[in-house]
Formats: C-alpha cells, sequence, structure tokens
C-alpha cells in the first residue's frame, strides 16, 4: 500500500494504492469521506483486483472544486490514465456509487461497475409515498443537515476534534471495523483545523445530488452495473426510521420499471448504508462473484431479458 499525488485537471489529487495483481479497479468514497473512509474494503478487494482509491476533489487531502459531475469524472479519468490503466472496473460508496453509475453511462466499455447503495439523498415530499407527516419528517430531516453544514464553516477546537475522533472509534466498534482505519479518516478530514468538505463544497454537493436523477443514467447505461442497495438503516438514521423506509420503497419502486439487461439490482437483506463497514469481506466476495458471472457472459448480456435482480446468498 502506498499514497501517491498525480495531477488531474487543475488540482493535485490524493491517491492510496492499495496493490493486489488482479485487473484494476477504481474504488470511489462517498460525501465527507475520503480515501480512508472505505476501512478494510480495499484491502479486502485486493485479493481480487489492483484497488486504488483517490480523495475525491475537496476531499481528504485533495483540494479543488466546485462540485460538478463531469469535472469530477474527468478528475477521475485523471487517476485512471495516470495508472495506466486502459478499462477499469470502478466501485463507490453513496456518492461514489452515484459517481460510478455516471462513470458507466459514460464508458459503454467500462468492463464492470458497482454502486453500492449510490442514491441520492431524499429531498422531496413526492419521494415518500405514503408516509404521515412526510413534509414535517422531512423539514426535521433538512434541518439536522443545516446544522452539520454549518458546522463544517467553524473551526474545530482541540475538545471537539477529540470528541469526533471518539464518535468515529465508536462507530467502528459498533460495525465491527477497524477503529484506526476510522480514526485515520477523521484525522485526513480535518485540514489546517477545519473539516473537508467546508461549508461551501457541502452545500454545492447537497444541491448536486438532490437534483440528480439516476434513472436516466441506468437506462443510458450499455455496461454491466450493478446496484447493491441498504435494507436497513444506521444507528444514526434511527429517529428517521419511517421516513428512511419510505424512501428505500420509493427506490425499490422506480427500480423496478427499470428495463435495461445491463442492469443488475441486488438488495443486501440485513445491511444499512455503511455496508462497507458492516460486511466489508462479503461485500468484496459478492463483487468478485459478480465480475466472475459477468465475464462468463450469465448476466448483464445484451441478449439478456429485462433488468436483472438477483437474489442474496450472501446475507446474514
Amino acid at each position: 500500500m502506498r499514497d501517491v499525488t498525480i495531477m488531474s485537471g487543475s488540482s493535485p489529487i490524493c491517491v492510496r494504492d492499495h496493490g493486489g495483481e488482479g485487473p484494476p479497479l477504481l474504488l470511489i468514497h462517498g460525501a465527507g469521506g475520503n480515501l480512508a473512509a472505505m476501512g478494510s474494503l480495499p484491502a479486502c478487494l485486493a485479493e481480487k483486483f489492483r484497488v486504488i482509491v483517490p480523495d475525491l476533489r475537496g476531499h481528504g487531502h485533495t483540494d479543488g472544486g466546485p462540485w460538478d459531475w463531469d469535472g469530477v469524472l474527468d478528475d477521475l479519468q485523471g487517476v485512471v490514465d495516470a495508472f495506466g490503466f486502459a478499462r477499469p472496473f470502478v466501485a463507490g460508496l453513496s456518492l461514489g456509487g452515484m459517481l460510478a453509475a455516471l462513470w458507466a453511462a459514460r464508458h459503454p466499455d467500462c468492463p464492470g461497475a458497482v454502486s453500492l447503495d449510490g442514491n441520492p439523498p431524499v429531498s422531496r415530499v413526492d419521494q415518500l409515498d405514503a408516509l404521515d407527516d412526510a413534509a414535517a419528517e422531512l423539514a426535521r430531516l433538512t434541518e439536522l443537515f443545516d446544522g452539520m453544514e454549518a458546522m463544517m464553516a467553524a473551526p474545530l477546537t482541540d475538545e471537539l476534534r477529540g470528541a469526533m475522533e471518539a464518535g468515529y472509534r465508536a462507530t467502528a466498534r459498533h460495525h465491527g471495523a477497524d477503529e484506526e482505519l476510522f480514526a485515520e479518516a477523521f484525522r485526513r478530514s480535518v485540514v489546517d483545523d477545519r473539516l473537508r468538505p467546508d461549508a461551501d463544497l457541502t452545500r454545492q454537493l447537497r444541491t448536486a445530488m438532490n437534483a440528480l436523477d439516476l434513472m436516466p443514467v441506468y437506462r443510458k447505461v450499455r455496461c454491466p452495473l450493478l446496484l447493491v442497495l441498504a435494507t436497513t438503516d444506521m444507528p444514526e438514521q434511527v429517529p428517521f426510521h419511517d421516513l428512511y423506509e419510505a424512501y428505500r420503497r420509493h427506490v425499490r419502486s422506480r427500480l423496478s420499471t427499470l428495463d435495461n439487461p445491463w442492469v443488475t439490482v441486488m438488495p443486501l437483506e440485513g445491511s444499512s448504508h455503511a455496508m462497507h463497514a458492516e460486511r466489508p469481506g462479503e461485500l468484496a466476495t459478492l463483487i468478485a462473484s459478480w465480475v466472475d458471472s459477468v465475464h462468463c457472459g450469465q448476466t448483464g448480456s445484451a441478449g439478456s431479458a429485462g433488468t436483472q435482480r438477483i437474489s442474496n446468498s450472501h446475507s446474514e
């Protein structure tokens, strides 16, 4: 494992190369995260792939901005080119999953892309069918996110920094994940006593994700794309359980109308949005098995009939 800095576009991008002898795989973290936030998933994937993980622009040790989807995809293209990878596999979590889907739509020759619960955040009442007091619940959630955004604008005191790192370690223990990796992810997000992404980029990210409709992207894809969906709450989502459950139903309902033989939809039973921390080894096996099946012609072929849904043989 080694950290390198490459030039891509207008700003250097920091990348962690996890090595591996298999085909190249670009792994993309989520919003507010960084390359260390992927926990032990990269090491698990490196048993089958050559894995590289960048800090996205404005995250971790990578400067840059503003946020726009095409610009970030260009950043990632620069990373891939710098490593000499002609046709890498691409996988991502949350925001990274959205980028993986956008990459797949941009690169029909991609050998395979994986979105780990890469759904834009809930932002509209019409995404919450049959939820009582949907507007009030959404307003309550928005207020929480507004507060988090405001926090990004203030410098961190030593006391707050210590409390936040302790929170990251507690989260790792809850998921049975490596505390030191989670602590590194927090420390990597602190630059000049401020959190990254900063308040301005966080605002841009929220706007961009809220406006993103992935269904046209999924219809456009002409390379194998696996969508892995969470089915339960993270601890911090529990106070909003009804809202998040309604949104998961909305996402599944929309995907049920998708008719594209290149797309495979798989709910990972018992997993939350933090599936990378909860079940990294299982996810790595799932991804490797899916890649094997794709290249044996079992899924994602142009002759398939309709959007594929595969049973969860990896559930707890």
